[in-house]
């Protein structure tokens, strides 16, 4: 059976997209998981892990006015770093992540295993809420795992 990461890239290949990623949470599991796939050289294009309000803001262009109205573990926020990723890179495909792994930094509003993920594909930018149980590792596997079904499932429905 293959896997969703391999469906990916195969996809990308097919299709001749490029991907970029932007993780906060995932800090680089995500990139990580799809350059594990032969062939991800031929799709993959750069990654940012911008675990901080400060890189967001600076590598993928993210409203310092969006990071103070909704946090950085928002919808909002995940569509900025979605949209900024592809600015910035020139990829075809941008996925990224921003959510509290744990096991401390929830709050009742944002509780821990929360998870924001975007995906941006042409003019299409979207972001699920996600809530993930388990472990801070359990927690980050879990949201990659869902990030590149998520980008599989978008190229798919074009």
């Amino acid at each position: 059976m293959i896997e969703m990461e391999e469906k990916l890239v195969q996809t990308l290949a097919e299709m001749g997209l490029t991907i970029s990623t932007a993780e906060s949470c995932t800090g680089g599991m995500l990139a990580s998981k799809i350059i594990d796939i032969s062939g991800a050289s031929d799709v993959y294009s750069e990654g940012f892990i911008t675990y901080s309000n400060d890189a967001k803001m600076k590598y993928l262009k993210v409203k310092e006015e969006t990071l103070d109205n909704y946090g950085a573990v928002s919808r909002e926020t995940v569509l900025e770093m979605a949209d900024g990723c592809c600015k910035q890179t020139g990829s075809d495909v941008a996925l990224v992540t921003s959510g509290i792994a744990g096991p401390g930094g929830g709050t009742p509003e944002k509780p821990v295993g929360l998870v924001y993920i975007g995906c941006a594909y042409k003019d299409e930018v979207t972001a699920r809420e996600f809530r993930f149980d388990g472990d801070r590792y359990e927690i980050r596997r879990q949201a990659v795992d869902e990030a590149i079904s998520m980008a599989v499932e978008m190229l798919e429905n074009q």
